[in-house]
């Protein structure tokens, strides 16, 4: 059985609480083999922490667009390593 997960869950970091949700079982062993989790709790936080990683990195990307800039590969690889 599939339960989706709202979204909104998004905790502060100091603050914990106990939820029960009903996961698929098979799902939850692959994702902690996939990962090398040792418990549940650490596969779920870090598919939750990978969901919003990738939301605020779409968010972003939309926010900023594209744009053209006049750079070869090799003078960008120059300036990200110049910092």
């Amino acid at each position: 059985m599939y339960t989706f997960t709202i979204l909104l869950i998004h905790i502060l970091e100091m603050a914990m609480k106990k939820t029960t949700v009903l996961i698929d079982e098979n799902l939850l062993q692959t994702a902690i083999e996939a990962i090398g989790a040792r418990t549940k709790k650490e596969a779920i936080e870090a598919g939750l922490k990978a969901l919003v990683k990738n939301f605020n990195r779409e968010a972003l990307r939309k926010e900023l667009g594209t744009f053209e800039i006049d750079l070869t590969l090799d003078e960008l690889k120059r300036l990200r390593n110049a910092q």
